[in-house]
């Protein structure tokens, strides 16, 4: 459709021209950079327009990674089956988007699609650029994210370009996509500081003109960016979440089931803002688990879907489980530690530490619970420690806090349980009022029950082989390693003795136990271990070398002490494989310096996932 075309087509309320200035408008009375943002309002009051259908839709792969180390394919799955498990049968959590630009990307995108489930469908997300559709067309997607930023904040200062530069270029990359049989999903860039009526509507307009022309949907993103939307009545545009989304509505004629919300937490009003949304007739809200994202984070995927079900009374089976159960394997798996007073997942939120509350929850737990938090979430209702508590509640806060049941279940006449006491009974003879802290007991408990507990060292033990099995199988995993090339392996081996430090040597061997490559390390460490150990040893009686010709598997040894500085040091070690899986062509040894697992740790999440 020529532009001559659009404009003959003809707006209820008027049609609107992108307003080309010579200079950019940054809207200084809104945002005076200087001072805190002014919020204005112009008395104009939006109808609430609750779309029949509301649902959410999930950027935890495309911006909820933009602020963390980069998610391993394993991580991304794991985590696409807890958004699954969210969707329920309705598909609550309608979609959810990927980067497609790195193998990895294109990996978890293709083991996600291998589950084939209806929901949450897989989109994409690419740069606004023609050769990027290719991606898009080759992992078999039909939809896609594309960047169309449209404040002058982008326009003129970033893209160094004319409004009308702008909406010519943007209109050129969704007619390539809907040529390609994509549906185009138009990011919104910078929503609440453009120019709405001057950029935002005539975009808007253009793009419900191709729609109709297609005979496809062309989506609306609309990006709070920086977390400037509010969503007071009557509050004025740009920054008006009501006044945004009802203005693409009566303006663009575009319907609830074509807009979406995305936005950040900049001014802690992301989950409200996103709700607004839904009630001035947008059908999607946009969000990530645990409210990852860049900066302050997007609206929290738990909190959208608990609001989803009250505001629609939802009481169809949602395996909302699945939120706790996403939360524990994050905090363990990925590094992140989630505060103890965060909403649903929290250690902390729902438990009641004040004593007149506690006496009330031993009465009825409803008065001070927020709803069945076991049955939905998976998570009592736990009770803070008081000098009211008595063995029984001591034994019953262990038994909750641990979660042991049946015979492994602590009994309220433990002994251990009286030290306890009566350490609890002093603190209060001392005139102390408020209630015993999680840490406070959990220092208790772990000095009177230490068999219930992992030891520190034990925990950095494990994170130390976890580090070194993943540094391992990603050289494992490297051509120039399978093709037994010996000046090929020893380059791969010698960028990854670069790349971490804590490495002391790495080597191969063939099935035999003869050393086929030179022991490499750090460059000046080179002449002192090559005196301790010459190359081309037998290896054939060691247990890192027999384990892995044995089952196949990656090994790891216990500690010993280096010959060479007496460091303690581990062991890792695993088989070179054919493609075919079916024969071992080698042995990969890798020695680690576990006295410094503290860069192990920090590497762990960072360099050894990318």
């Amino acid at each position: 459709m020529t532009k001559e075309k659009h404009k003959k087509k003809q707006y209820l309320h008027g049609n609107f021209a992108v307003q080309d200035v010579k200079e950019a408008n940054l809207f200084r009375e809104f945002f005076p950079y200087k001072h805190v943002p002014r919020i204005f309002f112009d008395n104009m009051f939006e109808i609430p327009s609750l779309p029949q259908e509301i649902w959410i839709t999930d950027t935890t792969f495309r911006d909820g990674q933009q602020s963390r180390p980069p998610y391993t394919v394993e991580q991304i799955e794991k985590l696409f089956d807890f958004l699954h498990r969210l969707s329920g049968e309705k598909g609550l959590i309608r979609q959810t988007e990927f980067f497609l630009y790195s193998n990895k990307d294109r990996e978890a995108v293709e083991k996600c699609l291998s589950k084939d489930y209806k929901y949450p469908e897989i989109t994409g997300w690419i740069r606004a650029v023609k050769q990027d559709f290719d991606i898009v067309k080759k992992m078999g997607l039909k939809e896609t994210g594309i960047l169309t930023s449209c404040s002058d904040y982008h326009i003129f200062l970033k893209l160094k370009k004319t409004r009308s530069q702008a909406l010519d270029d943007y209109l050129g990359i969704v007619k390539h996509a809907l040529s390609e049989g994509i549906v185009p999903r138009c990011h919104f860039e910078d929503i609440t500081r453009a120019d709405y009526f001057g950029f935002v509507i005539p975009f808007a307009q253009e793009l419900m003109n191709l729609a109709e022309e297609a005979k496809m949907p062309i989506k609306i993103r609309s990006c709070d960016t920086l977390g400037f939307g509010v969503t007071y009545p009557g509050s004025s545009l740009p920054r008006s979440v009501p006044k945004i989304i009802s203005g693409l509505k009566r303006y663009a004629h575009y319907p609830s089931e074509w807009l979406e919300w995305h936005g950040h937490n900049d001014f802690h009003k992301v989950l409200v803002s996103a709700t607004t949304a839904w009630y001035y007739g947008s059908s999607a809200a946009n969000g990530t688990l645990l409210g990852f994202g860049e900066r302050t984070g997007n609206p929290p995927i738990e909190g959208l879907l608990v609001e989803l079900c009250g505001i629609k009374q939802i009481d169809e089976p949602i395996d909302m489980k699945a939120i706790t159960e996403a939360a524990e394997y994050v905090s363990k798996n990925m590094g992140f530690h989630v505060p103890a007073n965060y909403p649903f997942v929290g250690k902390d939120f729902n438990v009641t530490r004040a004593g007149i509350h506690a006496d009330g929850i031993l009465k009825n737990e409803e008065i001070y619970n927020i709803f069945d938090t076991e049955k939905l979430l998976g998570r009592p209702l736990r009770v803070a420690i008081t000098d009211k508590s008595g063995t029984a509640g001591i034994a019953r806060w262990i038994n909750d806090y641990l979660n042991l049941k049946g015979e492994k279940a602590v009994k309220k006449t433990n002994p251990e349980i009286l030290h306890i006491k009566k350490w609890i009974d002093e603190q209060y003879e001392n005139n102390r009022v408020t209630s015993i802290s999680e840490d406070e007991m959990l220092i208790q408990v772990k000095a009177h029950f230490p068999q219930f507990f992992e030891s520190e060292l034990e925990k950095i033990k494990q994170k130390a082989r976890d580090a070194s099995i993943e540094i391992l199988s990603s050289l494992l995993g490297d051509d120039r390693i399978q093709s037994l090339n010996k000046s090929k392996m020893q380059k791969a081996m010698l960028e990854t003795v670069e790349k971490f430090p804590f490495i002391q040597f790495v080597y191969v061997t063939d099935p035999a136990g003869k050393q086929l490559t030179d022991n490499i390390t750090q460059p000046f460490r080179k002449s002192e271990y090559d005196k301790q150990f010459p190359a081309k040893q037998d290896f054939s009686d060691r247990e890192w070398f027999k384990k892995p010709m044995q089952d196949g598997e990656i090994f790891t040894t216990k500690l010993f002490t280096s010959k060479i500085d007496s460091s303690l040091c581990l062991t890792v070690s695993g088989p070179i494989m054919k493609k075919s899986k079916d024969q071992i062509l080698g042995i990969l040894g890798m020695d680690i310096r576990f006295e410094d697992i503290s860069k192990i740790e920090a590497y762990l999440f960072g360099h050894v996932q990318q």
